[in-house]
């Protein structure tokens, strides 16, 4: 029956039918071929849904949207600039700073590579940065998104694994500063090498007062991941309840204070948050089933036993683990990938004797790079349609971007403090 499920799923994948509708479709089909009762389809659908933390998915998500509409990133783009713009590939850095910056408020990937690459990419070109450079650093620097807290990767693994939602927030916040400081210095040398964005002159007298203008014109977006995030640690509120903040600190900000969003774009965020949100909540409800196929048939107790005969070493099994998702990451969706292996990998994870949380970010890190790898790499349609590029004209810069998130992801799943030592306080 699992095999005839992987089949289905796979052709369904292979003729383009879109990720949610194939795995509602191959699991129902699976069913009525093996003759089971149908009405299990809407109980898991419903089982699925009836989640009080996955209402932070849409809230998160339209937090972003108002975010994104309401100037936060050329705000943000000024400050990061100011900080980091003066040195060797500042311009570049800069970029990736602001897509930190970013990432605290969106929650999504393809979100933050199209807001800061639609301002970057033009930018850099200007200041003599190859193209196809600015687009992979773009592309690569923009999986942050679903890295830096908060992230709606890590509610729907926290979702699907039992985990807490709030202890993957604080776990995520060292492995994203880590991969954008590791993306910032890359840049730095790469520039240095051939030679373009000059270093600049700065007066500090000049510097400080510019530096106080930026950051008192982007204070309010600034505030806002110390308020989530500050609130979620202090136990002011859940993740849930964090997500509903942040929609109104995005509204009261985009509307009052920086005045860029009208009532007329309220109808456009809107819509476009609940089109996002109902192909999430499609692709949760659908992979219930999914998931339910795969529980009653021991999947999970059969990849365990077949792991368990390989080796009984947790280093060992993270190799192993690393290796299947990197290449589940080139052809799936991060959130697909992460709702159809979280459930059968955390529980063995923790036979193991590895935290959850910690495996939850593994995995989601390592999720993170396939949207920058072909041929499913959303970062990589994102960036190039921006920079109107064909994606092969991407890869020797991206190599270079690729190794150094590689490096971070083995950092990452061997040094677990840099994961729990935020959780652990």
């Amino acid at each position: 029956m699992t095999l005839k499920l992987f089949l289905l799923l796979g052709v369904l994948f292979i003729i383009g039918v879109p990720i949610a509708i194939s795995l509602g479709l191959s699991s129902i089909l699976l069913l009525q071929l093996e003759g089971k009762a149908i009405g299990v389809v809407a109980q898991k659908v419903f089982e699925g849904l009836d989640k009080f933390s996955l209402m932070a998915v849409p809230f998160f998500i339209l937090a972003g949207a108002l975010m994104q509409k309401g100037g936060i990133a050329k705000r943000l783009l000024a400050l990061a600039n100011v900080l980091v713009g003066w040195f060797r590939g500042g311009l570049g850095a800069a970029s990736v700073l602001t897509t930190m910056f970013f990432s605290t408020m969106s929650g999504s990937s393809s979100a933050t590579t199209a807001a800061i690459g639609s301002v970057m990419i033009p930018s850099m070109e200007k200041k003599g940065y190859p193209r196809n450079f600015a687009t992979a650093l773009t592309a690569s620097s923009g999986e942050l998104g679903v890295i830096i807290p908060p992230s709606i990767s890590m509610i729907v693994y926290g979702l699907v694994a039992n985990v807490s939602i709030g202890g993957l927030f604080l776990a995520g916040i060292v492995p994203g500063i880590l991969i954008g400081l590791s993306l910032m210095i890359t840049v730095s040398i790469v520039a240095k090498i051939k030679g373009f964005d000059e270093v600049t002159q700065i007066d500090k007298g000049s510097w400080f007062k510019e530096l106080w203008k930026a950051f008192k014109d982007a204070f309010w977006a600034l505030l806002m991941p110390i308020i989530i995030l500050g609130g979620i640690y202090f136990g002011l509120f859940t993740p849930t309840e964090a997500a509903v903040v942040a929609v109104v600190y995005g509204f009261i900000v985009g509307y009052f204070i920086y005045r860029e969003i009208t009532m007329k774009d309220i109808g456009d965020i809107l819509g476009k948050a609940a089109v996002t949100t109902g192909i999430i909540l499609l692709l949760v409800g659908f992979a219930s089933i999914f998931g339910y196929i795969l529980t009653i048939n021991q999947v999970p107790h059969m990849v365990a036993e077949t792991i368990a005969q390989i080796s009984d070493s947790p280093i060992v099994f993270l190799i192993l683990v690393n290796i299947l998702l990197f290449i589940t990451g080139m052809f799936m969706e991060t959130l697909a990938a992460i709702i159809i292996l979280g459930p059968i990998l955390a529980p063995i994870a923790v036979q193991f004797g590895i935290d959850p949380i910690h495996f939850g970010i593994v995995m989601i890190v390592n999720l993170a790079i396939g949207m920058v790898t072909p041929p499913v790499g959303v970062n990589l349609f994102v960036a190039c349609q921006i920079a109107k590029l064909r994606i092969d004209q991407l890869f020797r810069p991206l190599a270079i971007f690729l190794a150094v998130l590689i490096t971070n992801v083995l950092l990452i799943t061997y040094l677990p403090f840099l994961t729990l030592w935020l959780p652990n306080l």
